[in-house]
């Protein structure tokens, strides 16, 4: 008599399991089907040219990038011995120092005033975010005049102190720097719009709170602004990090790489060793490399900066 209610008991529990991992999997195959679209989109855009790019950064290749002879690892040993090489990642890592906290700090200067409540400040939200709208060859044909040696802005205001004009695009001390100023100005209008969102997402009654207790502006600036605004700011530096390591279009307008290679940034290096030089192996070997440095630096970030994030 036990045996046969424990039967009863059992059958229906395994029966019960079995409908569980049936849901399960109808819930799986239906979750696939609408990731269908944006697997396929990867697949064709992503992981096949990820996956063709580590493939061919063991070959070398012909000028019209087909494999011909197997060499390991020889591509990387290469790279990591080329002078060029280097100078090209020594001027990557200064380039993201100047840019990165430099689009960040003047982008939070102006979010923070144009957040503020006053009449005709919507004139100056939509100056602060121009930026935005222009591509980066205009930008950079902009700049280019700025940076003239003779007839730009810059060196007549440099002239009128008494100082020598200032070889902005031509000197290797100063080429580098240049084409950071001006990515930091095409970087700001969609570093504040971001903050700017984040900084009206905080909640009034913080600052309603702060105001009864007597706090001063600053006070609640450092207490309750930049504490709250920390997922925005964390969003915002990884980002910027990462289009800095991928900057191409102004060195290509502005320097194309020069003068003594000072702006020759890892993506123009790749450019150049793949459609100029023609030796795709080498430059898929880059791009393997910048890809490995972009994942350890955004794993670094996840890993320190999202502890010090505050969300609500």
């Amino acid at each position: 008599m036990s045996e046969v209610v424990y039967r009863q008991e059992v059958e229906p529990s395994i029966d019960f399991i079995k409908e569980k991992k049936k849901q399960r999997l109808q819930y799986w195959l239906k979750g696939m089907l609408f990731l269908l679209p944006s697997i396929l989109l990867f697949s064709v855009f992503l992981f096949y040219p990820l996956g063709r790019t580590i493939f061919l950064s063991f070959f070398l290749t012909d000028n019209r990038g087909d494999p011909t002879v197997f060499v390991g690892l020889e591509n990387y040993l290469e790279i990591f011995k080329s002078a060029i090489f280097l100078q090209s990642l020594k001027s990557t890592f200064l380039f993201a120092l100047y840019t990165v906290p430099g689009s960040i700090i003047v982008s939070l200067f102006l979010a923070i005033l144009a957040n503020e409540k006053l009449r005709g400040i919507g004139v100056f939200r939509t100056v602060f975010s121009s930026s935005m709208g222009i591509s980066v060859a205009a930008a950079s044909v902009f700049w280019m005049f700025l940076f003239h040696p003779t007839i730009g802005w810059l060196n007549r205001i440099v002239k009128t102190f008494g100082l020598e004009p200032i070889g902005w695009l031509t000197d290797p001390n100063w080429a580098l720097f240049s084409v950071s100023i001006s990515t930091i100005w095409m970087n700001v209008g969609f570093t504040f719009l971001i903050l700017l969102g984040g900084l009206q997402s905080i909640d009034s009654y913080l600052y309603e709170s702060a105001d009864i207790d007597g706090a001063g502006y600053f006070y609640k600036l450092r207490r309750i602004t930049i504490p709250m605004l920390s997922p925005t700011l964390f969003f915002v530096l990884t980002v910027t990090l990462i289009n800095a390591f991928q900057t191409f279009g102004q060195v290509d307008m502005l320097t194309r790489g020069g003068p003594q290679n000072e702006t020759n940034l890892i993506v123009y290096s790749i450019y150049q060793e793949a459609f100029m030089n023609y030796q795709y192996g080498t430059a898929s070997a880059q791009a393997i490399i910048l890809f490995v440095i972009i994942l350890v630096l955004t794993i670094i970030q996840f890993k320190l900066g999202e502890r010090k994030v505050h969300y609500q």
